[in-house]
């Protein structure tokens, strides 16, 4: 067994032993948790990074409102340990199913869905100071890259250079002793919010062009694209360019990529890449590029309350966001990337990223 496994049973035991022990005493069992909420979050100004705090929660076994979470915790700690023991990897999906069952005397399910199971796993990840994938687990794999790139996986060699119109598929876990990286001249990292345009800039070769990396999240990304994109970035040096659609919600896909989530805050140093940069989509390119109005959305409720809402966040305090948000809601509308279609298919390739990237016309 691996160091690293053998430290994550020794972890989960000693969860295990704790509540035996409190029960010997006949004590309420307790488990003691890190806050993973907004009240427990700071943004680390030297770091640049959303960091968890040092409150705790208590899980109680005979508080009612906890005694659920109680059982849903030893129980997924104890099926880790068990897959750990088996040298096995199941899926996050894998382990809802492996523990969903009906409680005998009653009509109460151990979990209902799935969104009980996978906070969980987090609760037992910051509790224990590991990671999902040293729990061995795995979730669907949801980013792809192409470009200038090898890897092994697994003892095998991929060159993601030479994937077709797919790409590498990105596995749930990149870390160094499973994923070895090796650039082949790549000089930056293009991160696409959607697979459309993703899959618009790989037919066009645009990775081979500006000899760049190309990655999607296909929307917000998951933990195993961030991670290689922290990666890329810190091995080998690379700038990281985002493009997101312009709206409040492809902003925010963007301020995960640099400093990291609320919900995730205690893996920022392994998920954050505060250099990132926006190259873009922006409602100050309307009139930059000479995009026609039509296409663009009108703003709703929800867009100028979370719009708003961002403003305040330590993260777009700079100006240059302060003056785009503010710009946004003055024009009173939002654009999708494929908007730029509306100048031509390749206008995207050929002209505005290209454009943007060389003068710099980059937000913070």
């Amino acid at each position: 067994m691996e160091k690293a496994e053998k430290e994550t049973q020794e972890n989960i035991k000693k969860l295990g032993n704790e509540v035996l022990a409190q029960l010997r005493k006949v004590n309420n069992p307790d488990i003691q948790l890190p806050i993973r909420a907004l009240s427990n979050i700071y943004f680390d100004e030297k770091k640049r990074l959303i960091r968890l705090g040092n409150k705790v929660s208590h899980r109680t076994y005979l508080n009612v409102a906890h005694t659920r979470k109680f059982m849903q915790t030893l129980m997924v700690a104890s099926e880790c340990n068990k897959i750990i023991d088996q040298k096995v990897t199941i899926s996050i999906r894998d382990l809802y199913y492996a523990l969903k069952r009906t409680i005998p005397g009653t009509k109460e399910n151990t979990f209902e869905e799935q969104q009980e199971s996978d906070p969980i796993i987090e609760d037992i990840e910051v509790a224990l100071n590991t990671l999902r994938e040293k729990l061995h687990l795995k979730a669907d794999r949801k980013g792809y890259l192409a470009g200038p790139l090898t890897v092994k996986d697994s003892g095998d060699t991929i060159d993601a250079s030479r994937m077709g119109s797919s790409g590498w598929g990105i596995p749930s876990n990149v870390e160094p002793e499973n994923i070895q990286l090796n650039n082949q001249g790549a000089e930056y990292i293009l991160v696409i919010e959607t697979d459309a345009v993703w899959q618009r800039l790989n037919e066009d070769k645009f990775w081979k062009k500006q000899n760049c990396l190309i990655i999607t999240g296909k929307g917000q990304p998951d933990r195993g694209t961030r991670r290689i994109i922290n990666r890329l970035h810190y091995e080998f040096k690379l700038p990281v360019y985002v493009l997101t659609d312009a709206d409040v919600w492809g902003y925010y896909i963007y301020s995960v990529i640099k400093q990291g989530s609320i919900n995730l805050s205690f893996l920022s140093d392994r998920l954050g890449t505060p250099n990132a940069r926006f190259v873009g989509l922006t409602t100050q390119d309307v009139d930059k590029f000479g995009i026609t109005e039509n296409v663009t959305i009108k703003l709703n409720k929800g867009d100028i309350k979370r719009a708003n809402d961002i403003m305040k966040y330590v993260w777009f305090k700079p100006k240059e966001w302060q003056h785009e948000i503010k710009h946004m809601l003055q024009v009173g509308y939002k654009l999708e990337l494929e908007a730029l279609s509306s100048k031509g298919i390749r206008f995207i390739s050929e002209k505005y990223l290209p454009e943007k990237i060389s003068k710099r016309d980059l937000l913070p």
